[in-house]
């Protein structure tokens, strides 16, 4: 494949994967947080708050406690995969995702670099997005920058790093449910902007199963879901690590991540996060 048919089918394969940032969602407005919050504080005599928040505690003891609470980086490698209503699109190609989770001393970065050659760079940092070539780096579609931060807002990180200590945050235990024929038990957060996040954790290992936030469609005046469901976890440097994450927008299918290898806490150098580098030109291969 030629350079400019891969970059073509990359830029499809991210296209795919973003889809139009949406503004976020009245808590009320979701039908699930809607439902919860009018059952009250209290159900059959349990406090909501009060299971929820263990449920939560369990769930960081299961992937692995303060090793888990304290990753400074990970590494990825693997294949991903992306989807249009459902059906594959053109093949899995591989990725390396270079991660640094936030601190007291550095935000939170990340540097995604596809196929063989790894010469297609993303870079995700500062509510920011890149793409690195040879010549330096342009900015993301807005809207596809916007979905990725979103994401990571609801992520599992952040539910536990930063929903857990807003201010007036509610945290609703909302009984069983099931994920992919596996009983769970469902966690609903409600923020004091009025966002809401649900994670879905297994009923025997706490282990989180599937995280759930919606956002307005402000076209359609409805509502956007987007899914992320975790599953074939492997312990790794005595952290939980699910080598199969799936993504769902309304319902389809929308990618795959398929891990081959991770690393926690390997050192990353800071350049690999500096968007005002370009890529080094490879040399010409010699026959």
């Amino acid at each position: 494949m030629k350079f400019g048919s891969a970059l073509s089918f990359c830029a499809l394969l991210i296209a795919a994967l973003a889809t139009p940032a949406r503004l976020h969602a009245q808590a009320s407005e979701i039908p699930s947080a809607q439902t919860a919050a009018q059952n009250g504080s209290q159900t059959n005599g349990v406090d909501q708050d009060k299971r929820g928040r263990i449920l939560l505690d369990q769930m960081v003891v299961a992937l692995g406690g303060d090793a888990w609470l304290n990753r400074r980086t990970a590494t990825f490698h693997g294949n991903t995969a992306a989807f249009f209503r459902g059906e594959p699109n053109l093949g899995s190609p591989p990725f390396w995702d270079f991660k640094q989770f936030a601190d007291a001393t550095h935000p939170e970065a990340d540097r995604i670099e596809y196929t063989k050659k790894r010469d297609i760079v993303q870079i995700y940092t500062a509510g920011n997005g890149y793409e690195i070539t040879y010549k330096g780096n342009k900015p993301l579609p807005a809207e596809q920058v916007k979905d990725y931060f979103l994401r990571q807002r609801h992520s599992l990180e952040s539910i536990i790093h930063v929903w857990l200590k807003q201010p007036g945050i509610v945290v609703l235990y909302e009984g069983a449910s099931q994920v992919e024929r596996r009983q769970a038990e469902k966690v609903t957060l409600l923020g004091a902007d009025n966002d809401a996040v649900t994670v879905e954790l297994d009923a025997s290992s706490h282990l989180p199963l599937r995280r759930t936030f919606e956002t307005r469609n402000q076209q359609f005046k409805d509502h956007d879901e987007d899914v992320e469901q975790y599953d074939d976890y492997h312990l790794i440097q005595g952290i939980m690590t699910p080598l199969t994450i799936s993504r769902y927008r309304n319902g389809d299918l929308a990618n795959q991540r398929f891990y081959l290898d991770v690393k926690y806490n390997e050192p990353i150098e800071p350049s690999m996060f500096n968007t005002d580098l370009p890529l080094k030109a490879k040399g010409k291969s010699k026959d």
